[in-house]
């Protein structure tokens, strides 16, 4: 199912066959340096099956792997994640190395936090970056969302930055 169209870029939800494209992703330890660490291939097809069996049936929503409409290549995943013992719904966006520092992952994060905000009417989005993964927080800087705390999860080393956008309110 598509879920948003960019200039460049379109987001829809993952199909198992999307597995192997991920793996450029999780696969990739520079990619993944900022997370809990690469994933084998088995690992990219179980988190491709919890999304497409559990998370879009339950949450309505997830991560939706993004496609660059030029040459319908699957670059990486954007989406929305719910997570009740952190902060509540979380944006995450990944891309493979080879499509950094194009503008992508911020045409990516755009689209998902105003699908999340506008047609799925989430009242706040929070994003959790490790504050040395200075891409990320230009990216999410560029989308309106602002530094709101530091919070530190369980077995984590340090705390993550917690990143905030809010529905605007009628007036």
């Amino acid at each position: 199912m598509k879920i948003a169209e960019t200039e460049r870029l379109a987001l829809r939800e993952l199909t198992l066959h999307d597995s192997a494209a991920l793996e450029a992703v999780f696969c990739d330890a520079e990619v993944m340096r900022f997370s809990d660490g690469v994933r084998t291939p088995e690992g990219v097809r179980e988190w491709v099956g919890d999304m497409v069996a559990d998370r879009y049936p339950s949450w309505g929503f997830g991560m939706w792997a993004v496609l660059e409409k030029r040459t319908d290549q699957m670059i990486g995943y954007c989406g929305l994640s719910q997570f009740p013992d952190r902060a509540g719904t979380e944006l995450g966006f990944r891309l493979a190395r080879q499509y950094w520092g194009r503008g992508f992952a911020t045409e990516a994060a755009t689209a998902a936090r105003d699908h999340g905000l506008v047609t799925i009417q989430l009242p706040r989005i929070v994003a959790l970056i490790d504050p040395a993964n200075l891409a990320a927080v230009r990216v999410v800087e560029k989308i309106g969302m602002r530094y709101d705390r530091d919070i530190m999860l369980p077995a984590y080393t340090h705390p993550d930055s917690v990143f905030v956008v809010e529905r605007p309110t009628k007036d």
